[in-house]
């Protein structure tokens, strides 16, 4: 019967040899894609998204006639 000899007493050759025994592969799956991106933190690339689909989808003359006075509200409040 084999004695049981803990990690740390056996020789550095025999550590690796059971490290390596421990590790397994990913295979196919690719655990860094499936990572989820923090919703709170602040995305430039987000930003610049909306802005532009803003501009895109309906800034016609109303909408920003809306938009500057809105902006000028601001300004004048604060």
């Amino acid at each position: 019967m084999n004695k049981y000899v803990s990690l740390d007493k056996r020789s550095k050759k025999q550590q690796k040899e059971y490290h390596s025994k421990q590790r397994r592969t990913w295979g196919e799956l690719n655990p860094v894609t499936r990572s989820v991106p923090n919703g709170k933190a602040y995305n430039r690339k987000k930003e610049k998204e909306r802005i532009s689909k803003e501009f895109r989808d309906g800034f016609g003359a109303d909408s920003l006639f809306d938009w500057i006075l809105e902006l000028w509200k601001i300004q004048c409040v604060g």
